[in-house]
């Protein structure tokens, strides 16, 4: 499994949403449903599943599957 398959499996699993149907133009918040609860989890889940660290500062621009799937390509 690619990085890239690998952070969708982890949005799709934290989301609930099938990996298939995630875009990378959708929100975290507004299609999503991610809460700070949830983008907390997200975050320790995708720190964990690819072995990276997210920055308090990459965290902050994460707002979109997009933005994640960028900063996996940077690895």
């Amino acid at each position: 499994m690619s990085l890239r398959e690998t952070a969708l499996a982890v949005i799709a699993k934290v989301s609930k949403v099938e990996a298939a149907a995630l875009r990378p133009d959708m929100d975290l918040v507004a299609d999503l449903g991610f809460d700070s609860a949830k983008s907390l989890e997200l975050l320790v889940e995708l720190e964990e599943a690819l072995g990276i660290e997210v920055t308090d500062e990459q965290a902050a621009r994460l707002n979109s599957v997009g933005d994640i799937l960028a900063i996996v390509e940077t690895l």
